[in-house]
């Protein structure tokens, strides 16, 4: 299964609280953070939902792991 790496770029300020609580559940804490993460539906809805404030890419197994 493939991997996403989701990075943080665009402060959360002024935007709602919903969207700020995503932020966090999605592990990234500061600007330029990034973490990586399951490609499946939930964590494609919350980046979704967040999508103009993070930045992601799809990582290969072999890259996680190196």
């Amino acid at each position: 299964m493939s991997k996403l790496r989701i990075t943080y770029k665009k402060s959360s300020i002024g935007y709602s609280r919903d969207q700020k609580d995503t932020v966090r559940s999605l592990g990234l804490y500061k600007l330029n953070h990034s973490v990586i993460k399951p490609n499946n539906p939930s964590i494609r809805g919350m980046i979704f939902k967040v999508q103009h404030l993070v930045a992601v890419e799809e990582v290969l197994d072999e890259e996680v792991k190196a």
